[in-house]
């Protein structure tokens, strides 16, 4: 709902500040059905799917486990839509159902922080990027809603002008507008912090842990290569984050663990094995000392949220 929002809003008010419909929406479901978005609030589309026909942009808004009820038929519209020259995009988790059409095959896409591990597991050759928002050709991704909110304003500038966007931003104190090339700022264990606000030396440091899930580095290498003797870099990071480096390196390793638990049908074995683990048990022990709870269960646990026609969606 807030991915949504955050789109239709901001050309709301820039329509109403020019003083003109310079921006036009409709909302589309896969049916034609009410579809009622994960806080329980209903939106009543204004067509189905199959019947979309002259559009400039589509953007696609789902959870990372939503699929087409009929993907043969649906995927084949967006196909077409494509080749009739349309603008796909998609915000927050719904790049999985755009590149699940292949629509992103050979496109950087703009993938949210907490869907990344699961969406490079499944989709391990699209170009995934840490940008707040991609655009690349006739293919535009947002990485969650006040990135949608930023593409608005970008969008709102380019047809009506700096002055307008600029007045837009105002009126829903958005403070700035993020640029194309500007990344997400992922949260640390300090709750006043983001990475990047870290020191040089342990955002540098944080970036070699990100780049290392799967084949795990040693924190004495990561010192000698950021210039930092292990002792300083220990201080460091409990300084600036509250955890030592070895914990808030296997903590990112447990996130991304989680993400694959959570949002793919993979097994224990192959998310141990893409978390830098040969074998199941130490990582689910870890899991387990992380959040409280067995990656299964929790498994379990999210699956009591997704709903269709009022009844739980198991794991597929």
């Amino acid at each position: 709902m807030s991915c949504l929002t955050s789109m239709i809003e901001p050309l709301r008010a820039a329509n109403e500040i020019a003083e003109e419909t310079a921006f036009s929406w409709e909302i589309v479901s896969e049916t034609g059905d009410r579809v009622q978005s994960s806080a329980g609030v209903y939106f009543d589309p204004d067509q189905r799917l199959e019947t979309v026909e002259a559009i400039d942009l589509l953007f696609l808004l789902s959870a990372p486990t939503s699929r087409f009820a009929n993907p043969t038929v649906s995927n084949g519209v967006i196909r077409k839509l494509a080749r009739h020259g349309a603008t796909l995009g998609a915000v927050s988790a719904g790049v999985f159902p755009l590149a699940r059409a292949g629509l992103l095959d050979g496109h950087k896409a703009s993938i949210h922080w907490c869907y990344k591990a699961a969406f490079e597991a499944e989709f391990p050759d699209t170009h995934s990027t840490d940008a707040v928002l991609a655009q690349d050709g006739r293919r535009t991704t947002v990485s969650g809603a006040s990135a949608a909110f930023d593409l608005s304003l970008h969008m709102i500038e380019d047809r009506l002008g700096a002055e307008i966007s600029t007045e837009v931003a105002c009126w829903f104190q958005h403070p700035m507008v993020r640029g194309k090339d500007t990344t997400q700022r992922v949260p640390t264990v300090m709750s006043e912090s983001t990475n990047d606000m870290l020191p040089t030396t342990v955002r540098k440091s944080v970036d070699i842990f990100a780049s290392h899930i799967e084949d795990p580095v040693k924190v004495v290498d990561v010192a000698s290569i950021v210039g930092a003797s292990p002792r300083h870099l220990e201080r460091m990071f409990k300084k600036s984050t509250g955890q030592s480096p070895h914990q808030y390196y296997r903590s990112m390793r447990m996130k991304a663990a989680r993400q694959m638990a959570l949002y793919t049908n993979a097994n224990m074995t192959e998310i141990a094995i893409a978390v830098g683990y040969s074998t199941a048990p130490p990582m689910i022990q870890n899991y387990i000392a992380e959040f409280g709870l067995h990656p299964n269960e929790d498994r379990k646990k999210i699956n009591l949220f997704r709903v269709r026609d009022n009844a739980a969606v198991p794991a597929s």
